[in-house]
C-alpha cells in the first residue's frame, strides 16, 4: 500500500513538473514577433527572447503581451496544479517545470530567455504577496535607473529574503533561491556590462 502510495507521489511528481516545462517552453516573444511580420527574434538585439528584447523592436504593445504571457505561463502552471493536486509541494515543481522550460524550452533547441517574467509570474501564482513584492521591487529599480537587467536581478535576490524574513516560508526561500541562482546564471553577460558600466538602459537598441 506505501509503495503505491509512493508510485502515485512520484507520478504526481513527474507530470507536475514535466507539464509546467512544457508550458513554459512556449516561445510567446518568438511566435508574436513572427505573427507581427517582425522577422526571427532572435536575430534582434541581444537574441534574447523575452519582453525585453521584444522592445528592442519598437512595438510597445507587442512587448507588453510578451510580458503578460511569459508571466502568465509561469502563473497557469502554477493554478493547474492547485487544481489538480492536493500537495502543496507540487506548486514548485510545476512553476520551477515553467521556468526550466522558458530558459531551455525544447522548441528552440533549449535555447530560450532569462526567465523573469515567468519568475515573477510564477511567484504571483504560488504566493501574491510575494510575487506583488517582487514586481514592485522590479518597477522601483527600473524607475530610478532604467536599466532592465539589474531590476530583474535585484527582484531575483529579494525574492528568498522577502520569504524567509517577511512571510516566514523556509520552503519558499529554498525554491526562490533556487530560481535566483539560476537567473543569475543566466544574466552572467548582463553582470558583465554592469560592472564595467557598458549594461543599456530601456529604450537603447543595443546589447
Amino acid at each position: 500500500m506505501t509503495l503505491e502510495i509512493n508510485d502515485i507521489l512520484l507520478s504526481s511528481y513527474a507530470l507536475a513538473l514535466i507539464s509546467g516545462y512544457l508550458l513554459g517552453s512556449l516561445p510567446f516573444g518568438l511566435i508574436l514577433t513572427r505573427l507581427a511580420g517582425q522577422g526571427d527574434l532572435r536575430k534582434v538585439g541581444s537574441g534574447n527572447i523575452g519582453a525585453t528584447n521584444v522592445l528592442r523592436t519598437g512595438n510597445k504593445p507587442l512587448a507588453l503581451a510578451t510580458l503578460i504571457l511569459d508571466g502568465g505561463k509561469g502563473a497557469l502552471a502554477v493554478l493547474l496544479a492547485t487544481l489538480i493536486f492536493q500537495e502543496p509541494t507540487l506548486l514548485y515543481y510545476a512553476g520551477g517545470g515553467a521556468f526550466l522550460g522558458h530558459l531551455y524550452p525544447i522548441f528552440l533547441k533549449f535555447r530560450g530567455g532569462k526567465g523573469v517574467a515567468t519568475f515573477l509570474g510564477t511567484l504571483l501564482a504560488i504566493s501574491w504577496p510575494l510575487g506583488l513584492g517582487c514586481c514592485l521591487t522590479w518597477f522601483l529599480i527600473t524607475l530610478i535607473f532604467r536599466i532592465s537587467s539589474l531590476s530583474a536581478l535585484m527582484a531575483a535576490v529579494m525574492a528568498p529574503i522577502y520569504s524567509f524574513y517577511i512571510f516566514d516560508n523556509s520552503g519558499l526561500a529554498i525554491f526562490t533561491g533556487m530560481l535566483c541562482i539560476m537567473i543569475f546564471i543566466r544574466h552572467r553577460d548582463n553582470i558583465k556590462r554592469l560592472i564595467s558600466g557598458t549594461e543599456p538602459k530601456i529604450g537603447k537598441k543595443s546589447g
